[in-house]
């Protein structure tokens, strides 16, 4: 797999015209590598994702995928491009099948059945602790089986570059471990991986490259070595305390 850069300048966006909830982001996510954002609620985190994804426009600014510029093109354009995004919480359609939800994920396949069965059935054999469940609903499952049919249905168009968010929320600590682990395998495999988390702790221990947002605005950024000292602070500092 070809590994994909992110290069993303003056980033302006947000929900009502006016009112931008990023300010000028500046982030480089670097190809086959991890790349985490943190900051406090409301910094503009998971705002960042959904403009990368193509859900929310961008009022100003550049998005480049290597050396295409994606700012402005609708969501389908940039998971053409290679881009799948992970979406906080639950996103699992819980009276589908697994195997309904995970074909999904290959919607960009869809005029290509063979290629699309051949996906999925990857996905799968990547995955085979959800084969026996491929006839269940999604929403039968535990909150660790849904995010593995999450982080399914993300794979089955191949996609380059991936977009988490938050993807411990509400799982037990040895499936989150799960979970991060996979997102290290991911990135061994040549996948370019933009990370948004407030599991600071488990998100720096994977990071290769470390961005804080704040208000909106680039506040401070590092490789992981500049982040492993007394997280406790920097937690502080966001709530004021």
């Amino acid at each position: 797999m070809e590994a994909a850069r992110l290069a993303v300048r003056n980033l302006v966006a947000g929900y009502v015209p006016g009112h931008p909830i990023l300010r000028g982001v500046n982030l480089e996510v670097a190809p086959a590598r991890i790349t985490v954002v943190l900051g406090p609620n409301g910094a503009g985190k998971s705002t960042v994702l959904k403009v990368l994804a193509g859900f929310l426009a961008v009022q100003s600014g550049s998005i480049r995928l290597d050396e295409t510029e994606i700012a402005g093109l609708p969501a389908h354009r940039h998971a053409a491009s290679g881009i799948a995004l992970l979406p906080q919480g639950h996103s699992v359609f819980p009276d589908l099948t697994v195997a309904e939800n995970v074909e999904l994920g290959g919607w960009i396949l869809r005029g290509d059945r063979i290629r699309l069965r051949r996906a999925v059935d990857a996905v799968f054999a990547r995955y085979p602790n959800l084969h026996p469940l491929r006839d269940k609903p999604a929403g039968s499952l535990s909150g660790g089986q849904q995010r593995a049919v999450e982080i399914a249905r993300l794979l089955v168009a191949d996609p380059r570059v991936l977009l988490i968010d938050e993807p411990s929320v509400g799982l037990s600590p040895a499936i989150a471990t799960q979970v991060y682990r996979e997102l290290v395998a991911l990135k061994a495999e040549g996948r370019t991986i933009l990370l948004v988390d407030q599991d600071v702790r488990a998100a720096i221990r994977i990071a290769d490259y470390v961005y804080v947002l704040n208000s909106g605005r680039n506040d401070v950024e590092g490789d992981r070595a500049a982040f492993e000292g007394d997280l406790g602070s920097m937690v502080r500092g966001w709530l004021g305390v």
